[in-house]
């Protein structure tokens, strides 16, 4: 009796000694890179995560090296076409409950409801989230400016939608100057924060003239098929405030635009009186 419970027990106390190890083999690796914080990519220009290497740091990312409707690109009056009006946006934007975000990359505002959207060509397009980049990622004509913020939509089919505007250093960008004081405090940081009701609509779009064209996302996976509508009309920007979104984000990412993009034959149109703003 005694030599039969021995042996009962022997299997049970070899899968313990099996399901610790397997339990550490994994435990180990993450812990490890939470203390390491190490980066997916960075801007570094040289770098082996940088840029002009995306493509080659995981299957996924691919298409950041071999995609054909990639973004940024450089917006070239010759190369555009005026059309009058047609496929005009129209903005359903309202006050949402939204959260700072320190990417490391970048600065992001995120809304947590869908009570503002988008509508192109009868197609809703849910806001998600608005970045700032320094310098800008798009030129106009080959002039680069101080800063570019992308307002990001998604259909509920997965589409997805940009409106960007550039900026060059003058007066102070007043909805950032709204967020100054939260940005200073998750700077440097992987941290976000409440930041209560934030109304996108604060996120001037002047003038009544677009580019668009179709393109990526601007960051890994670089994702094509983007509907991109871009201000021609350039906002301002301080200098401070500038200053302020490089110091927040990390080290490898201070100058976080991503360098232009191969046209490859696409159409550039140039819309006019192209964005209506509803409260419906």
């Amino acid at each position: 009796m005694f030599i039969k419970m021995e042996r009962s027990k022997t299997p049970m106390l070899w899968f313990s000694l099996f399901f610790l190890v397997i339990l550490c083999s994994f435990s180990i690796p993450i812990l490890a890179q939470e203390v390491d914080d190490e980066r997916d990519f960075d801007y570094v220009k040289g770098s082996k995560r940088g840029p002009e290497h995306w493509g080659e740091l995981r299957p996924a990312w691919a298409k950041c090296k071999t995609g054909e409707m990639q973004s940024p690109i450089d917006l070239l009056h010759r190369r555009v076409k005026l059309t009058p009006k047609s496929e005009e946006i129209t903005r359903f934007y309202k006050p949402g409950k939204a959260i700072l975000k320190n990417r490391g990359h970048d600065i992001e505002v995120e809304w947590k409801d869908e009570s503002s959207k988008i509508q192109i060509n009868g197609t809703d397009y849910i806001l998600q989230q608005s970045h700032w980049l320094s310098p800008s990622e798009h030129t106009i004509n080959g002039k680069r400016y101080d800063m570019e913020v992308h307002i990001v939509h998604q259909s509920k089919d997965g589409k997805i939608a940009v409106i960007g505007r550039l900026y060059k250093i003058g007066k102070p960008n007043k909805f950032l100057k709204k967020l100054e004081k939260q940005i200073k405090l998750i700077s440097d940081t992987t941290l976000e924060i409440d930041v209560g009701i934030v109304n996108p609509a604060k996120i001037k779009m002047r003038g009544k003239r677009f580019y668009r064209y179709t393109g990526s996302l601007t960051t890994p996976p670089c994702t094509e098929g983007v509907i991109w509508s871009v201000n021609t009309q350039i906002g301002t920007v301080s200098k401070n405030q500038v200053d302020m979104l490089r110091e927040a984000v990390h080290d490898h990412a201070e100058k976080n635009a991503r360098p232009l993009q191969r046209i490859h034959g696409r159409k550039v149109n140039l819309y006019a009186h192209m964005i209506k703003n509803r409260h419906d």
